[in-house]
């Protein structure tokens, strides 16, 4: 099932929300259970979308300061409105999550003139399941230091996209669409939606994966392209 709440530029609620963040303390260092890895990577999510939207140019990059996250500098909104749909999608994001109901995220940016996708960046959701019926499971410092260097690769390839990804020069509008189990629960603010494929000719670039043995995360980018 591919559900989406939708967000433009004119229509946007005017609370403020913070985009989620992992939960301090309450776990050993060497052990990450269900919630642990849902947080980390639902912050994942939160700081590779404002990398996205600001590389794209989807919102003006006046909009958008730096904070220092995984050793990066990453840029993230300042705009009220696009925080609230954030934070509210994520916390969706992380409800489904906890009842490993999530299959990908996408991130869809389409044309505002004509409706059409010229973007898609899909962030497939794999689950442990074993490690999800054990409550626990043991995580060296390695694999949290691998883990962490392969977040940093995966935002350095957003940051890099605009060396490989076609400009964009046209207002664009993006959706965030999560596949999900058909027996999941929708919220009525959310609405059911089709993948929003691209039409005609496209080409895929991978982007690098990375597990926090509980879940991994593989990402790649599709993009318009007519040779």
């Amino acid at each position: 099932m591919f559900v989406s709440k939708t967000a433009t530029s004119s229509h946007l609620p005017e609370v403020l929300a913070d985009v989620p963040t992992p939960a301090k303390g309450g776990r050993a260092a060497n052990v990450i259970t269900l919630r642990g890895s849902t947080d980390t990577v639902v912050e994942f999510f939160g700081f590779a979308i404002n990398s996205i939207l600001y590389q794209r140019g989807v919102y003006p990059a006046e909009s958008f300061a730096q904070v220092t996250k995984y050793g990066l500098k990453i840029l993230v909104t300042q705009d009220r409105g696009l925080q609230a749909y954030i934070g509210e999608v994520l916390e969706q994001l992380k409800s489904w999550m906890m009842s490993s109901q999530v299959k990908k995220l996408v991130l869809v940016v389409a044309s505002q003139l004509s409706g059409e996708t010229l973007e898609r960046w899909t962030f497939e959701v794999q689950v442990n399941e074993e490690a999800v019926s054990a409550g626990q499971v043991q995580q060296t410092q390695a694999e949290l230091v691998r883990q962490q260097k392969d977040i940093q690769a995966i935002i350095r390839q957003i940051t890099a996209s605009v060396t490989f990804l076609p400009l964009l020069d046209e207002p664009c509008s993006f959706d965030l669409l999560i596949y999900t189990d058909k027996w999941a629960e929708v919220p009525d603010a959310w609405d059911e939606s089709d993948p929003k494929y691209i039409v005609g000719g496209s080409q895929e670039v991978k982007l690098r994966s990375f597990t926090t043995k509980v879940h991994k995360v593989e990402g790649a980018v599709s993009y318009k392209y007519e040779g």
